[in-house]
């Protein structure tokens, strides 16, 4: 495959043509923030816009995790366009997101976590009303918790129960009642889930842990 030079905050970069912006700035060590991209993945979902960028003569910011690479190509992963940008998804997502960091399993290990620390911004709403969802936490798989007000609806849980599960879970509803849940809305327990916890492992946050290592 062709290689190409690219440029990125400054730094002179070499990757495979049509490779996707995010993992080459991610495997060359600097830091866009995401939390649906999948390495791998062809039609990547740009679900959380956490990823956006901006790219010298395009008319506005795209997101990293499904901009191919071409010759030339001249990134800012931080600009004052950017920064709003990402910032105003952050804080959407964090809007409704239960902050319980103390008490989550992934704490110091959550994806959210490092957004803040990278982008050296609170973990916490500043100008958006919180609206949590009250939904009730799922403890009837005898492997895996789900707490779905902790979901970022990411969808890494739903692509990998179908790439390597058993396709029991999938997204329900629209707008802020959007949801993760299970084929017909049953408990975990019930789905036909066997448990293999790659769900919890792919989720960048605490709502699936597998309940071993939860202590």
């Amino acid at each position: 495959m062709k290689t190409v030079t690219l440029t990125i905050d400054g730094r002179t970069i070499k990757a495979r043509e049509g490779e996707k912006l995010l993992w080459v700035a991610l495997e060359n060590g600097i830091y866009i923030p995401n939390l649906c991209a999948i390495p791998g993945v062809k039609h990547p979902a740009a679900a959380c816009r956490l990823c956006f960028v901006e790219i010298e003569g395009y008319p506005r910011p795209v997101t990293a995790c499904t901009e191919p690479v071409v010759e030339g190509m001249v990134v800012s992963t931080r600009s004052p366009r950017v920064d709003r940008l990402v910032q105003t998804a952050f804080e959407l997502l964090l809007s409704n997101h239960q902050l319980d960091c103390a008490n989550c399993p992934r704490n110091r290990s959550c994806e959210l976590q490092r957004i803040a620390r990278e982008r050296r911004t609170p973990l916490r709403v500043k100008r958006l009303r919180k609206l949590e969802r009250e939904l009730p936490v799922d403890d009837s798989s005898p492997a895996l918790r789900y707490d779905p007000r902790k979901c970022v609806l990411c969808g890494k849980c739903v692509w990998v129960c179908r790439e390597k599960g058993t396709g029991v879970l999938g997204f329900a509803g629209r707008g802020f009642g959007r949801r993760i849940t299970t084929f017909g809305d049953v408990p975990l327990g019930q789905s036909g889930c066997n448990g293999c916890g790659e769900c919890a492992r792919i989720c960048p946050v605490g709502a699936l842990v597998e309940k071993k290592a939860d202590v």
